[in-house]
């Protein structure tokens, strides 16, 4: 009994996540798609990415370590994130399109 409690409460954490990570990334959404997916050619699709691949990049975007294409516009964005902002964007994208969202 205990093992099914255990697994409702990590559920309800990463569903917890998963709307936290969606509220902080509307202002991703402008350009990344609401669902995820770009409507726009020099904007990425983030639907169903890695999570340590999302994180990597907006760290190297605060590090300045992306400089091509449009990173200044990500490195103005990302400058604004926390580390727990940027896990839980990360988490969000991550989770589109699996079964689970």
């Amino acid at each position: 009994m205990a093992a099914l409690s255990f697994t409702a409460t990590a559920d309800a954490a990463k569903d917890e996540q998963f709307e936290i990570g969606k509220a902080k990334a509307k202002v991703c959404m402008t350009c990344h798609g609401k669902d995820g997916i770009s409507t726009l050619d020099p904007y990425p699709n983030l639907r169903g990415q890695k999570m340590g691949y999302l994180i990597s990049s907006l760290k190297d975007y605060k590090a300045r370590e992306r400089t091509s294409g449009l990173a200044i516009l990500m490195q103005q964005q990302v400058d604004t994130l926390s580390e727990q902002d940027i896990r839980d964007i990360s988490y969000f994208y991550s989770q589109l399109g699996s079964d689970a969202k």
